[in-house]
């Protein structure tokens, strides 16, 4: 008899279940890793963390003497409403996370209740320096594929687990739209993670996206990161402007 194979597990089973993008944040710390930061080297530069939800990178980052800028849709909301969005996401997060400990990688933290301290810790210090943001302005309500800042004001432009994380709720169109618009605004370097999905696989349209950029004189990397919280989250984008590229398709 031929060999039968097994049936495939339900996709609820073999992926995180996202039907809106997550309020959810992470810490400075966490940061450093998956984004394979040097704080030392950012201080007196100014760096823009984008979808930044309730992460405590900017909070943190200016004790640091970097001059951060954190942009997300919900900042249009006050303290209260955020504080109560950060409850409910957390809870449905958690209890996601929980459901389906195999396809997360303990890397990075040595238990389960590490890492979920470790979400929480970040918010919480998001939420108290949210709450100064009539005086300080840090964050900014703002979303891609539009952000309202001048070409090149920032030194390094960060965007963590919202492009291919969610790539089944934007088109290739809005991926395009959204990596021209982060390297509009940045002086330096782009860096996207993770490039892969809720179910840890690659963004399907990666090959045609970095294509695309390179016409345009962007530079695309696929950079390994020392950090895999969930399975494939294991390197990041990193995309620069480079004339000479441009030159030589054109040619």
């Amino acid at each position: 008899m031929p060999t039968l194979l097994a049936p495939l597990p339900p996709p609820s089973v073999t992926r995180m279940e996202l039907p809106t993008v997550s309020f959810f944040g992470r810490t400075f710390e966490e940061y450093t890793r998956f984004f394979a930061l040097d704080p030392a080297a950012l201080r007196r530069h100014a760096v823009l963390d984008v979808a930044a939800g309730p992460s405590s990178f900017t909070a943190e980052a200016v004790r640091h003497g970097i001059d951060a800028v954190a942009v997300d849709p919900l900042y249009a909301h006050g303290p209260a409403e955020l504080s109560a969005r950060v409850r409910e996401d957390y809870r449905r997060m958690f209890a996601q996370m929980r459901a389906k400990r195999h396809l997360f990688r303990l890397k990075s933290f040595k238990t389960f209740a590490a890492a979920e301290a470790d979400r929480r810790l970040a918010a919480a210090r998001f939420l108290a320096d949210f709450d100064g943001n009539d005086r300080h302005g840090r964050y900014v309500r703002a979303s891609l594929p539009v952000l309202p800042f001048l070409d090149q004001s920032f030194s390094l432009v960060l965007c963590a687990h919202l492009l291919f994380i969610y790539a089944e709720r934007f088109d290739y169109d809005w991926h395009l739209a959204a990596c021209l618009e982060l390297v509009r605004v940045s002086a330096g370097e782009v860096r996207i993670h993770p490039v892969c999905s809720a179910a840890g696989r690659t963004y399907a349209g990666l090959d045609r996206l970095r294509a695309d950029l390179a016409v345009r004189g962007i530079r695309s990397d696929i950079v390994p990161v020392p950090y895999e919280f969930f399975a494939g989250a294991d390197s990041m984008l990193v995309l620069r402007r480079d004339r000479s590229l441009r030159r030589a398709l054109a040619a």
